[in-house]
């Protein structure tokens, strides 16, 4: 895909995915860390970084189950980036697999129309 073809809307729906995603596997990493042994602070941190995932990704005007069908691909790339790049997860053969998976999926869902 060339990306210059791409609508500045597209890029903007892009960005807001990508920033939600970023906010709520930041919260739930800083909930975990003050799970196990960091303290509440950083749990409350957390639910607030957390919750503000919801109205970052609610600011495109999509139909709700399409908003995070397909933002549900963009969470999962993060969510393994993150596990791989932060915390030095071992990102076995078969999580890659799910992944392609569901962003088949989140594709389908994205660019399906409805009948």
């Amino acid at each position: 895909m060339n990306l210059g073809t791409l609508s500045a809307g597209k890029l903007v729906a892009a960005a807001v995915f990508v920033g939600a995603a970023v906010l709520e596997v930041a919260g739930d990493a800083l909930i975990r860390k003050g799970m196990r042994g960091s303290g509440a602070a950083l749990i409350a941190v957390g639910f607030a970084v957390l919750g503000s995932y919801g109205v970052v990704v609610n600011l495109l005007e999509i139909d709700f189950s399409r908003l995070l069908g397909a933002y549900v691909g963009v969470f999962a790339v993060v969510s393994v980036a993150m596990g791989r790049l932060v915390f030095q997860d071992a990102v076995p053969t078969s999580t890659w697999i799910g992944l392609a998976v569901i962003l088949g999926g989140s594709l389908i869902i994205h660019l399906g129309r409805g009948g």
